[in-house]
This record gives structure tokens, sequence and C-alpha cells, in this order.
């Protein structure tokens, strides 16, 4: 049988540094949490935050709830979720990564402290496949991206969400496209850097949008008029049921965010995959009003 064994990193999360807003179960949060979010949307029916930070509120008991737990504590970005007793059984669940989302795209997991625990997103599209933001680094993921064929580009949506992907560059030899707007010192040496306000043919089935207002440089990806893969741009706000805009984290131009927002509305999806906060699907109208309440949300 194929061993699924992983490095585990030396900051694992500690039993004596348990946070006491978990309820009493195998699975916990300590206090070395960021509060990123990941756990409490990969696993909404276990982890939940909690002052600040995030804590068991249900214990596991079904399978999928476990295989749930286990694949929010291996993306865990530092490693502030643990387990009692189940260490051995979680370990081989490094072989679903990248999570299938929908038709051929996934979620990457393992996300990266360097990116606040941003998600990233690998699409596997015939010989053209492209990673989204990065994952940190892992041989394990790497090769399962090998086993699916590889990655030919990588887009970072925004300066923020870098992580690894130097590292998957010189994996790949994948070109990376960044908006000159985010060029920075840890940026300039990227391959392909995207100008002006336009939308990019990336291929026949990818789009890339620039979207100015979270940052300079800021772009969302459409693929096949299904999957809106949207960084720190724009997400679903469980509070207030839609989607919202990060307008008290807006490092750059509020006015231009909700231009960009606004600009959405000419385009169809059905899937809103962010880097920061809740994914969210529905039909082409549900998004679209969801879209609206978010452009009237900004503008309050």
């Amino acid at each position: 049988m194929r061993s699924y064994k992983i490095k585990l990193r030396k900051n694992m999360a500690k039993q004596q540094n348990i946070r006491p807003e978990n309820i009493k179960s195998d699975f916990f949060v300590d206090s070395t949490c960021i509060d990123c979010g990941t756990c409490y949307w990969m696993a909404p029916s276990i982890f939940k935050r909690v002052g600040n930070m995030s804590a068991v509120y249900k214990d596991p008991v079904t399978d999928l709830e476990f295989q749930k737990s286990a694949e929010a504590l291996l993306s865990c970005p530092t490693n502030s979720i643990g387990t009692k007793s189940f260490n051995k059984k979680i370990a081989p669940i490094s072989k679903n990564f990248p999570l299938k989302i929908s038709d051929n795209v996934y979620h990457t997991g393992f996300h990266s402290e360097k990116s606040y625990g941003a998600a990233s997103y690998f699409i596997q599209d015939d010989n053209e496949n492209i990673l989204i933001d990065s994952p940190r680094y892992l041989k394990k993921l790497a090769n399962n991206f090998k086993n699916l064929g590889g990655i030919k580009y990588q887009i970072l949506t925004h300066k923020d969400d870098i992580a690894d992907t130097d590292r998957y560059q010189a994996e790949f030899k994948s070109n990376r496209y960044i908006h000159k707007g985010d060029i920075a010192e840890k940026t300039k040496h990227y391959e392909i850097q995207l100008t002006g306000n336009k939308e990019i043919i990336l291929n026949k089935n990818t789009l890339i949008i620039p979207v100015p207002g979270h940052t300079k440089g800021s772009v969302v990806i459409l693929y096949k008029n299904k999957f809106l893969f949207t960084g720190d741009h724009l997400a679903f706000s469980p509070k207030f049921k839609h989607l919202y805009g990060f307008k008290n984290h807006c490092w750059y131009d509020l006015k231009l965010l909700i231009k960009s927002v606004e600009k959405l509305l000419d385009y169809k999806f059905t899937w809103i995959l962010p880097g920061h906060g809740h994914p969210f699907s529905g039909t082409y109208e549900e998004v679209r009003d969801s879209l609206i309440k978010c452009i009237n949300y900004l503008k309050k």
C-alpha cells in the first residue's frame, strides 16, 4: 500500500495551548490561531469563530465530518489545529489534495502563513493547467499536481497571496502572470506583467479581469463563464448573507474597488472562489443579485 506520510512542521498545535473556547473533543484549536478563517469555511459544522480566533464547537462524528476536519487541520497555515489521538488517521488524508470543488476545478489546501492563510486553486485544463495564487510548498502536493498534468500557468490575483509561487515555478517552469500595478521587490521577476484595465484572454476558457481597488493591481480570473476566482476582491459573508468586498481591508482605493465590483455585472458566473472569506455558488441570477447587494454594501 502506498504511503502518504507528510512532514509535520515544528510549530504543530500543542495540547497545553488549547483555547478554553473549544468543546471537549479529540480535535482542538490552540492559541497560535491567526483567525484566517480556513477551518470554519472548510468544516463549518465543526469549527467556528469565537473571540477572534477559531474553536471546535462540535465533535466530528461521521466519517465525512472527520474527513473535513482533517482536511482543515492539514490546510491550517499555522498548524494551530491539533488532535489528541488521531494523527495516524489524518496523515493519509493528504492524498486527497488538491480537493475537487466541481468539474475540473480544485482547492489546493495547505494554506500558507505567508499569505495569511489565503486559499489557492488549481484548474486541470487539457495541457494548460493553471495554479491561481499559491499554497505553501510541499513535495507531496507538487507530486499530486504532476499526477494531474503539472502547471503551465500561475496567475497571482494580487501581491499579497504569492506564498511559495517561486518554488512551484522552479518545479514546473510555469509562466507567472501578475498585474504591473502589483509589481514589488518580491514580484518584479515574474515572467508576464499585465497592464491596463481591459480583460486579457489567457486561453479559450480563461479571462483575466483587472479589478483595481483592494490593491492597485488586483485581478480576478473567470473560467468557462462559471468560476470566478476573486483573490481578496470579494467573498461571501455568512453574516450579511450576500457577497461583500473588504472595505475595511482595502489597501488602495475604495472608490475603485466599488467600480471594479460593478464591472463584474457584465459577466456571468455561478461560483465565487475567494482567497479570503467563504466561497459561494448559485444560479446566475442569484449570484448577480448577491453582487448587487455587495455594491450597495460597499457604497454605505
